[in-house]
């Protein structure tokens, strides 16, 4: 009886500690193999959508800016192309993700159009999401301390989930001096710069993260996009002065890029469960079980997760998979599966009940 019940409360604690750490025992019985069968031919890359939706996006972004500039202040007119601007950049940036999953060597146009077109106008040029966001999907790097995109919102204290949207205020602020103030500096210094790419050139959400040093045949590109990003602040701040681009056209730029920002970062809460405390090592099973799909409704949810990030688990489950394959990929599998049932284990049904689970853990963890 003594032997039972020292047995029964080791198996409790070792589930508690399970829980804590982030595990997925259950993990192992997903059919991984199968779901890949089943979609392994949803691979390729469409350039001609990519191009298309991507142009598109950013054309009505801009002339929804160039509107909201133009307009009289807090007009209709001008609240209105506030949002479209938001809505369209918000999609148009978000190929960023897309960017980093492209095989070396590929879709190199592409990849100049978006910095020109996009990340450089908003202070994101490319490279500071690409390999960051690999390492993310890497087992031996996800929910670890090695992951910059990861941190345990869920057994963590629940503030922390207001304070990381609340930071968006003064994101765009601090891009504007990474580019106009700190970029300058860098090229007096080797040693600088390679201090501003370890701690403050990396689109993550863990200000503790220290990146990687750039490998050989990085470092000339890396410094590269800086100088075009701060030749973009420099550009925008001459015309100023030359009475070119009124002062409004800050403010939109401002408000455009917060929002976009507060809008990423909803999506990001909604991304994961954010359960690895211990942060430790998951395999790819544990790590989709870690992530989220919320399908919703196809047009509402892409306005806030555009590019295929409404079925997140679903990309890491297959991250080289192209954004416009995901949804079929998530529904074949919801249907095809003998047994879905841990398939649909990381299924949420909103944005709002995919964060306030997250409160809500965040709250009980910290009671118990």
């Amino acid at each position: 009886m003594i032997d039972a019940a020292v047995e029964n409360n080791q198996l409790e604690a070792n589930r508690q500690t399970r829980a804590v750490s982030g595990a997925h025992p259950e993990a192992a019985d997903f059919p991984l193999k199968e779901a890949r069968r089943l979609v392994k031919d949803l691979w390729t890359p469409n350039a001609r959508i990519y191009w298309i939706d991507f142009s598109l996006s950013t054309l009505i972004g801009w002339a929804a800016v160039a509107v909201a500039v133009l307009s009289p202040v807090a007009s209709f007119i001008q609240i209105a192309a506030l949002l479209v601007a938001m809505l369209a950049l918000y999609r148009a940036v978000i190929f960023i993700h897309e960017l980093a999953h492209f095989r070396k060597g590929t879709f190199t146009g592409f990849r100049r159009f978006w910095n020109a077109a996009c990340g450089m106008p908003l202070m994101v040029p490319a490279y500071t999401y690409a390999d960051v966001h690999i390492d993310h999907h890497k087992p031996q790097h996800y929910g670890t301390a090695e992951d910059g995109e990861y941190l345990p919102f869920a057994v963590d204290k629940p503030w922390k989930i207001i304070a990381f949207v609340a930071q968006a205020f003064i994101v765009p602020l601090l891009l504007v001096a990474r580019y106009a103030v700190l970029m300058p500096l860098t090229l007096v210094s080797a040693k600088f710069r390679h201090y501003i790419w370890q701690r403050a050139s990396s689109l993550v959400i863990d200000f503790a993260y220290i990146r990687p040093h750039p490998k050989k045949d990085q470092a000339s590109g890396w410094l590269v996009e800086d100088i075009l990003t701060g030749l973009y602040a420099y550009s925008a701040f001459a015309l100023f002065y030359m009475d070119i681009l009124p002062l409004v056209f800050f403010v939109v730029w401002y408000l455009v890029t917060f929002s976009v920002f507060v809008l990423n970062g909803l999506r990001t809460l909604a991304a994961h469960a954010y359960r690895n405390a211990g942060r430790e090592r998951m395999n790819r099973q544990e790590e989709f079980l870690d992530s989220v799909d919320i399908p919703g409704n196809r047009y509402i949810s892409s306005l806030w997760a555009p590019v295929g990030l409404r079925f997140h688990a679903t990309h890491h489950l297959f991250p080289g998979m192209p954004y416009h394959s995901l949804e079929k990929a998530y529904f074949r599998l919801k249907t095809d599966l003998p047994d879905n049932r841990l398939f649909l284990a990381a299924t949420r049904r909103s944005l709002l009940s995919a964060v306030t689970q997250l409160w809500r853990e965040a709250r009980a963890a910290q009671k118990t």
